[in-house]
């Protein structure tokens, strides 16, 4: 299409609509077997149809071959004349043994001289027919070979045709309409359309309920595999379902039915040893973590003995016992936290009371500042107090260690935010700081335990700063209280964010 100024403009082409596709196997099983029935039809009512036709065109033929050309043949003298064609003595438009629509036309050169139709099957009864330029043209165009052809004649209809030289040398034409073969053709393409859509739908129906019924062992395989799916396979100890129904195994559903439930029972087994192997190590873990905290603090209880002996004490033995103590108090804290991820693992509750988070921001803000007063604080918080349910130390934990995380991994001078949001179920913590952010291959594995950053400070990593299980704590610590925590880290940006339930979505006692 072109406008005024010749512009070229390519309308959107249509587009044909698709037909949707099956997405089942039972459904695409039964659609193949409607398809192939539906081309196995297709091509009996074919063949049927191309023969049927085929034969009553035979005989068509053949009968225009035993009536000959005494019709067409008598029609040169007209009525009551005698004629020598063909041996015909008393030809006068000439209809014994003529079938009623019998036509008859006699052509010399390509000129039409006579042309007429049988009107009935005794005496005369002949209607002379007035051919039109397109039919003489078409008669004229027939071959003079004795068989048959079939013509479309406006005048008429469609008609079979037999051209035979005379032997004036004129050319004789006999023909018989095809009205009723194509009659007889079209019955039996209307019956066999009847049929064989019956026949579809029939075998549609019954070819669904076949193979919904020869897949139901596969259907069950499925509603197993679907209900493992939905279990909790990555922690804790899990039941899984009844095996699928095994069925023939010679067939191949039985063979997938046999195989998924082995691979079933190695799942099975694999989780039982992992489980037990979980609750060993932490029993271990909680069992070491107990028996831990008494030497240790034996240990850091006669380093502060020492020190606080009367008689001079040389500088080097003082320094050691006060690294000795440092030590044993870090150690402590470390037997703590793992005591805590233990007892946590292990999943006992933690208390449900209304805490005050907002209380909690303050007070851990105020202390964080007091122990890296080189950092710039700032808190972001509403106009009204948020209340959670949980446990109040457990969360002044999780707020204290992510504070700690953000003074020991940012340099002097970073600015650390904290800031407070609430909705109708939710409360959003979040603490922000402008320090390097955390390297890719870390931020994946930050939540798991013994996990250290390469963003502390020198003098921290030189000190021995970090047990490297703070933000495991707090991960466990908001899983406890049903909620989660989730980091998101660039260079110069990067946010710890805690997603805890609030009051305000709970229903009220």
């Amino acid at each position: 299409m072109r406008t005024r100024r010749g512009r070229e403009i390519r309308l959107p082409s249509p587009r044909l609509p698709r037909l949707p596709r099956p997405h089942t196997l039972r459904a695409r099983l039964t659609a193949g077997l409607v398809v192939l029935l539906a081309v196995s039809c297709a091509a009996v009512g074919v063949a049927a149809v191309v023969e049927l036709n085929g034969f009553l065109t035979g005989r068509l033929d053949q009968q225009l071959r035993e009536t000959g050309v005494r019709f067409p043949a008598s029609l040169e003298h007209g009525p009551g004349r005698p004629s020598d064609h063909d041996g015909d003595e008393g030809g006068d438009g000439d209809t014994r043994r003529q079938t009623v629509g019998t036509f008859g036309a006699r052509l010399v050169g390509d000129t039409v001289t006579n042309a007429a139709v049988v009107a009935s099957g005794s005496g005369t009864g002949t209607v002379t027919v007035t051919l039109g330029a397109r039919d003489r043209r078409k008669l004229a165009a027939l071959p003079a070979d004795g068989g048959g052809h079939t013509a479309d004649l406006p005048a008429l209809g469609d008609y079979r045709l037999m051209v035979t030289e005379g032997r004036d040398g004129d050319v004789l034409i006999t023909g018989l309409p095809m009205e009723p073969v194509e009659a007889t053709v079209h019955r039996l393409e209307l019956v066999a359309a009847i049929v064989f859509g019956a026949a579809l739908a029939v075998t549609g129906v019954a070819g669904a309920l076949w193979v919904r019924w020869s897949l139901r062992p596969l259907s069950k395989v499925a509603a197993t595999a679907t209900r493992v799916s939905e279990l909790p396979l990555s922690s804790g100890e899990v039941a899984l379902p009844a095996r699928a129904p095994e069925s023939d195994p010679r067939s191949e559903v039985g063979r997938v039915a046999g195989a998924f439930n082995a691979m079933l029972g190695h799942v099975e087994d694999a989780l039982t040893q992992r489980h037990a192997s979980q609750e060993r190590l932490r029993s271990f873990a909680a069992d070491a973590s107990h028996e831990l905290r008494t030497p240790v603090a034996s240990i850091r209880g006669h380093a502060e003995l020492a020190l606080l002996h009367p008689d001079p004490v040389p500088q080097k033995v003082t320094r050691a016992l006060e690294r000795i103590e440092a030590e044993a108090a870090r150690m402590g804290e470390m037997v703590d936290d793992l005591l805590l991820l233990a007892r946590l693992d292990a999943g006992r509750p933690l208390e449900r009371l209304p805490v005050d988070l907002t209380r909690l921001v303050l007070d851990a803000v105020t202390d964080a500042q007091a122990a890296g007063p080189g950092h710039r604080w700032l808190m972001e918080l509403p106009e009204e107090p948020v209340t959670v349910p949980g446990d109040t130390h457990r969360l002044h934990q999780v707020l204290a260690n992510l504070l700690a995380n953000a003074r020991l991994h940012t340099p002097a001078g970073s600015t650390v935010t904290v800031s407070l949001e609430t909705d109708d179920t939710t409360a959003l913590l979040k603490v922000h700081d402008d320090g390097p952010g955390v390297s890719a291959d870390v931020r994946s594995k930050v939540f798991e335990r013994f996990t250290h950053a390469d963003r502390r400070r020198p003098e921290d990593a030189k000190a021995g700063t970090g047990t490297g299980l703070g933000l495991s704590i707090v991960a466990a610590v908001a899983e406890a209280h049903d909620g989660s925590v989730t980091l998101e880290s660039t260079p110069g940006s990067t946010t710890f964010t805690v997603l805890l339930p609030s009051t305000a979505g709970m229903p009220s006692a």
